[in-house]
């Protein structure tokens, strides 16, 4: 069964940083993109950073370019989302997802599994 469980999340203050964490099972890691996605209240959901586990190419949303780092740690299968600079704006729920033999995209028509997500809140 495949299964994701992200953490990390919490209330910091703008400026600040987080790092959250995708901790997978029930698949071949390195098979498998995993991408963050986030979505606020009365917003769709979007895609933030994604990385493809069996080369290590990753692609972002240009809203957290240059802010969020997105790595992989092959031998804990767990993905990480490095934050800093946190803006109010990034104030979300954040999903991690998984897809199969993907390239590393932000479409979420992509990923078939996705965890329960995890909440950011950053004040002003």
């Amino acid at each position: 069964e495949v299964q994701l469980v992200e953490s990390g999340g919490g209330l910091v203050q703008a400026g600040e940083s987080l790092k959250l964490s995708c901790a997978t099972s029930g698949f071949i890691f390195g098979d498998f993109a995993i991408a963050w996605f986030r979505q606020a209240p009365g917003k769709e959901r979007e895609g933030v950073a994604c990385i493809k586990n069996s080369n290590g190419v990753t692609h972002y949303a240009d809203s957290v370019k240059g802010r969020f780092t997105i790595s992989s740690d092959n031998a804990k299968n767990t993905v990480y989302l490095h934050m800093n600079s946190l803006l109010p704006e990034d104030t979300a729920v954040y999903y991690c997802a998984a897809g199969w033999q993907i390239w590393a995209t932000l479409v979420t028509e992509a990923f078939s599994s996705w965890g329960q997500g995890t909440q950011v809140t950053v004040s002003s």
